[in-house]
């Protein structure tokens, strides 16, 4: 059996787990979510924006066609809905299960000055504080994160571009715990910052490369996994041991396993561009990749293969 991780966090890959109907193609995945019955929402930048597999890999429906024009961001709520970021589009919009639109926060179409503060200029994620609020990480154009109320009034932001504590290099991903801290995807500042509710500065956690995707299970003190991009640069890219992987620390910053190889690949422990990132009831890892966009950072001058791949399931054995 081929493996992944190590310890309590030892994976095996499930190849080919996602039966897409004939035709049909992901071409990259913005991010992934499970709901209460372990159902895997995929959303991607194909023809369909979202497609939903049962836990078997079994295709169940698709939505989103002609409304999301990039999928990006992916956070399930647990009141049975998910919110869903557009970084094309300058919106953030909370939808049903079956796509029903309930609101949308930002005007679709219309992004915000670059680096004004205002929100927004291809916002990136939401996550949910404990009391139901909305924080939006924004993004590529802006270097902030909004706080929504859960009506949608805009209640404040924070931070802005630099390096500094509370400053931000693309806000790449936020998610947030049970005891209401906010982890925010500092990518290209190589860092993980930690925030309490009010926006305040508490601490950053190191020793990762373009922190891409974050995902934290439901609860107090939860395990937090990061989807890491790997080198972007030409004079760096072929320099091992820095990702494309996907790291597990836990609730304080502490490195408890690592996935991936020393370089890129399309091994089945190899990844290419983990974007968003998930895991199921059972502990089983979904892992979402843009490696279609990626691949001529990392490949340059390399036509691009027809069958880049773009998603990953990965069964939790110990």
């Amino acid at each position: 059996m081929v493996t992944t991780g190590s310890g309590e966090y030892t994976y095996e890959p499930v190849g080919d787990w996602a039966k897409l109907p004939p035709g049909w193609s992901f071409k990259e995945i913005g991010s992934v979510g499970v709901d209460a019955d372990d159902n895997v929402y995929v959303f991607n930048r194909g023809e369909h924006p979202m497609i939903v597999f049962d836990r078997a890999g079994n295709f169940l429906r698709s939505w989103g066609e002609g409304v999301f024009p990039r999928a990006h961001g992916l956070h399930m709520a647990p009141d049975g809905t998910v919110w869903l970021t557009d970084d094309g589009d300058h919106s953030v919009r909370q939808c049903t299960l079956d796509g029903k639109v309930l609101m949308t926060l930002g005007l679709p179409g219309k992004p915000a000055p670059y680096m004004s503060g205002e929100p927004f200029h291809r916002c990136t994620h939401t996550a949910m504080s404990p009391e139901g609020d909305i924080y939006v990480s924004d993004g590529y154009g802006n270097a902030r994160v909004h706080k929504y109320a859960p009506d949608g009034k805009l209640l404040f932001s924070w931070g802005g571009p630099g390096t500094d504590p509370g400053e931000f290099n693309i806000v790449h991903n936020i998610t947030c715990d049970g005891d209401g801290w906010v982890y925010v995807a500092d990518r290209e500042n190589h860092r993980v910052q930690v925030f309490d509710g009010n926006g305040r500065y508490e601490t950053q956690w190191n020793n990762l490369h373009r922190p891409c995707g974050l995902f934290m299970p439901p609860g107090k003190c939860p395990v937090c996994y990061i989807g890491e991009l790997g080198p972007g640069m030409p004079v760096n890219l072929n320099t091992p041991n820095l990702g494309p992987r996907i790291s597990i620390h836990d609730h304080t910053g502490k490195r408890l396993a690592r996935l991936g190889g020393l370089h890129s690949g399309s091994g089945p422990t190899e990844f290419m561009a983990p974007h968003g990132l998930c895991v199921d009831s059972h502990g089983d890892l979904y892992v979402g990749e843009v490696s279609w966009t990626n691949w001529p950072t990392t490949n340059p001058g390399v036509p691009r293969p027809d069958n880049l791949r773009s998603l990953h399931k990965f069964r939790r054995v110990s």
